[in-house]
Parts: structure tokens; C-alpha cells; sequence
């Protein structure tokens, strides 16, 4: 574990203070999100009050039906299966066009983001069907496609969830090991059944807290109990890691999920995988939404991983 931008550690704490005294004037999440408030979350781009931008170099395509959003820089050295975040309820792959377009042309890499099916409307196991369908396609024809098979696949929070099933997915249901060369998981949570770190966070308002995690849950699992939400389906940090690929893994020290990365990472490399374990100072759930430098170092530290990997 390497705990990194201490240096930045005033800026992004101001910040984290910053964003939870205007939690007063934020319409609640709370355990159980109003459907005027879920509408709301999926109108504008995560962490803000505005639709996202929609750029032209993206492409929207159906694969094996299901919906995927897909840029391609002029000179491609592999593919990215990106899927969003934003708690298996809201976000789209539309959603974050901006990095995603930059993501690409900084790495060589076409990106397909997955616009996986949400919660509560489609709960469990709705998404990650979708994921592992959209995985399975470009495992089968990423070469024709995109003219490479070098494959990496990742995403955040939810979508770091989601990036891991999905891998499992692959290895357990078809066979699949080693297609894709790396993962790259932001922030996940990974025990739904939820860490000590889940529990003991409290009410502090960032973007995410014990309350709204457990709101999360209830949306994507419904009635599932504690137990049953250790089934390495649903947790995998309770699932046989052997098989996949080297990962890196990156979380803020101020995230209710910050055990989840610490234990998952442990996992992964008893399961014999090289992992990178980046521990953010100071930064809170979804820091990488913000103008902060600790997000322009991370979204550096990801093109690095994924342009090397």
C-alpha cells in the first residue's frame, strides 16, 4: 500500500469541508432516495447539478443487446471496457464523455462504456448480466472491431464492483481467463454486506455515507439479507480470486469503502496477481469528480497504468 499526495492533503480536507457545509442546501440521498431525487441524480453528471456533455466522437452502439457508448482515437493499442458509477442507479454511459474522449486519445485505447441496466427498475442481477455480456462480445471480437485484442477492463465505484464480477463472470461462466490483461478499480465496494469501514463511517455528508450506502444496497439487492449478500455473486471480495488479472486499486482515506480496497487488495495478491494499492490522503467517495489536484494526479496515474499495462 502506497499513501499518496500527502502534499496535497490541506487542499482536498478544505475541500471535503467545503462540500459538506453545502450538504444543507443538497436535496438528501438518505436510505431510501425519492424518486424525485433519483430522477434528479440521473438528469445531471455524477457529483453535480448539470446534464453532462455529449461529444460527437462518441459513438452509440447495441452489442449482443445491450447499450454501449464507444470512442475510438485514430490510433488504437487496445480496448478499454469502462462501466460508470454512480451506485447501480444512476450514471450512463454517457455520462462523463469529456474523460472518457480524453481518456482514449492519451492512452490509444477505444473505450466501450456499458449502459448497464439500473437499479431499482432492474435490480440485481440485471447490471451485471449486461457487463458480462458486453465483456463476453469484446472478448469474442475486439480484434475485428478495434484491431487489437489487448483488452483492460475498469471502472468506479460501482463500476469497480461491477469491473470485478464481471471478470469473474467471464472465468466461471465461460472460461474466459486472461483476455483482459489488467483492471483498473476506483473506489469500489466490494463486500455489500458491508466492511468496518462501511459501518463505522456515520452521517459525515460527502458523497457517500453509511446511510446512503445502505440505501444503495436496498435499491441494487432488495431483500437480501447480510448473509446472503456475502455470496461471492453479489461480494466478491468473498469470491476465488485465481485467474485474474494484475490490478490497480485507488481509494480516498476519508471513504466509507476505504476497507473494501485495503481487504480486496489483499485478496488479489494472495490469489497470486500483481496489485497496485494506491491510498489517497484525505479524499473522500468519488474525489476523482472534482477540480482537485489530487484528481488531476489520479485520472495521470490511471492513463499511466492502462497505457503500460
Amino acid at each position: 500500500m502506497t499513501i499518496v499526495d500527502a502534499d496535497c492533503l490541506a487542499e482536498t480536507l478544505a475541500f471535503n469541508e467545503k462540500f459538506a457545509a453545502a450538504a444543507a442546501n443538497r436535496p438528501a440521498r438518505g436510505a431510501a432516495p425519492s424518486a424525485e431525487t433519483l430522477a434528479r441524480l440521473r438528469r445531471n453528471r455524477l457529483g453535480g447539478d448539470t446534464p453532462p456533455v455529449r461529444l460527437p466522437r462518441g459513438r452509440d452502439r447495441v452489442v449482443d443487446g445491450v447499450p454501449v457508448r464507444v470512442f475510438v482515437p485514430d490510433r488504437v493499442d487496445g480496448v478499454y471496457l469502462h462501466l460508470h458509477g454512480g451506485s447501480w442507479a444512476f450514471g450512463s454511459a454517457a455520462g462523463q464523455d469529456e474523460r472518457l474522449w480524453r481518456l482514449a486519445t492519451q492512452t490509444r485505447l477505444a473505450v466501450v462504456s456499458v449502459d448497464y441496466r439500473l437499479a431499482p427498475e432492474h435490480p440485481f442481477p440485471a447490471g451485471p448480466d449486461d457487463c458480462a455480456t458486453a465483456a463476453h462480445w469484446l472478448v469474442r471480437n475486439a480484434g475485428a472491431e478495434f484491431g487489437s485484442e489487448r483488452l483492460l477492463i475498469g471502472g468506479e465505484s460501482a463500476g469497480a464492483h461491477l469491473s470485478v464480477l464481471t471478470l469473474l463472470r467471464l472465468r466461471d461462466r465461460h472460461g474466459v481467463t486472461g483476455a483482459f490483461r489488467a483492471a483498473h478499480l476506483l473506489f469500489g465496494p466490494y463486500d455489500l454486506s458491508m466492511t468496518p469501514s462501511q459501518r463505522n463511517f456515520g452521517a459525515r455528508p460527502l458523497l457517500s455515507n453509511t446511510e446512503s450506502l445502505r440505501g444503495s444496497y436496498a435499491l441494487f439487492v432488495p431483500g437480501m439479507g447480510e448473509e446472503q449478500r456475502r455470496a461471492p455473486e453479489v461480494s466478491p471480495l468473498y469470491a476465488d480470486l485465481a485467474g485474474l488479472p494484475p490490478a490497480r486499486i485507488s481509494v480516498g482515506t476519508e471513504d466509507p469503502l476505504l476497507d473494501d480496497s485495503l481487504f480486496l487488495a489483499a485478496r488479489w495478491q494472495a490469489a497470486g496477481a500483481p496489485v497496485q494499492l494506491d491510498v489517497v490522503a484525505g479524499a473522500m467517495h468519488g474525489f476523482t469528480l472534482f477540480p482537485l489536484t489530487v484528481t488531476e494526479r489520479e485520472h495521470r496515474r490511471e492513463r499511466d497504468f492502462l497505457a503500460s499495462a
